[in-house]
């Protein structure tokens, strides 16, 4: 094998928006995520809609749709 020519693989704290903190192993730092597995719909059986920032309203005015 080469040497030298994987990138650095360290521990790294992924961050979801509903406050949950993982530790995992990653070649990046400090991962910021939207949905995981506290707060997916899938694994709680509740329906949660994640529009950040108004995504669907932007969209709708940009293409003129009601």
């Amino acid at each position: 094998m080469k040497a030298d020519i994987h990138p650095k693989y360290a521990r790294t704290t992924v961050t979801c928006s509903c406050g949950a903190v993982y530790r995992v192993g990653s070649t990046r730092s400090d991962l910021r995520i939207e949905v995981c597995g506290k707060c997916h719909p899938l694994y709680t059986g509740q329906q949660r809609i994640v529009d950040t920032a108004g995504r669907v309203e932007r969209f709708k005015r940009r293409y003129g749709l009601q």
